[in-house]
């Protein structure tokens, strides 16, 4: 049920500035009301900005998985579907750079330490569990700040060499 309440969305693509490389910068924000039925239409929204920037050719199912899977954490396990806390998503695409993901919610947190591994048999069955696995799967980095109420995720482009990229490659 969606109270009224949608997808806002605000984009900015910009030239790069000379001294930080080749290629466009293309920033997003974007907030959802903690309902299921904002996830898709926030996702396919985001990943058409995302194509159209060129920053992930050939990576972009990838992204959209570990897009999916951090946003439904956030809306059933951190807002626990409570419509009147909103989800977060900060995008930032560099062309021949990748891209950084921050998806945040308002929720309790958690201790990711606390997760088990989603690769036993056991939790391959289970009907939850294998989201925060599947995001490490499809991303290069990926990691829990803020009591556990954020996640950031990066995919770096295909023609950049890991050794290329700084450590903290959110900040590109």
């Amino acid at each position: 049920m969606n109270n009224g309440r949608s997808v806002h969305v605000r984009a900015n693509l910009r030239p790069a500035f000379a001294g930080r490389g080749a290629g466009s910068l293309l920033e997003i924000d974007a907030w959802i009301p903690s309902e299921i039925s904002a996830i898709s239409p926030l996702v396919e929204r985001l990943m058409r900005l995302i194509e159209g920037s060129h920053c992930i050719t050939g990576e972009e199912s990838a992204v959209e998985l570990a897009l999916q899977e951090a946003l439904n954490n956030a809306v059933v396990h951190g807002n626990r579907l409570d419509a009147h806390k909103l989800v977060h998503v900060r995008c930032r695409c560099k062309v021949g750079k990748g891209i950084s993901l921050t998806v945040s919610d308002q929720g309790q947190g958690f201790d990711p330490r606390t997760v088990s591994d989603s690769v036993t048999v056991e939790n391959l069955e289970a009907d939850h569990g294998r989201g925060i696995h599947l995001m490490k799967l499809a991303m290069d980095e990926v990691s829990f700040e803020q009591r556990g109420t954020e996640v950031h995720m990066c995919k770096r482009a295909a023609r950049t060499p890991r050794a290329d990229v700084r450590s903290d490659s959110r900040g590109f």
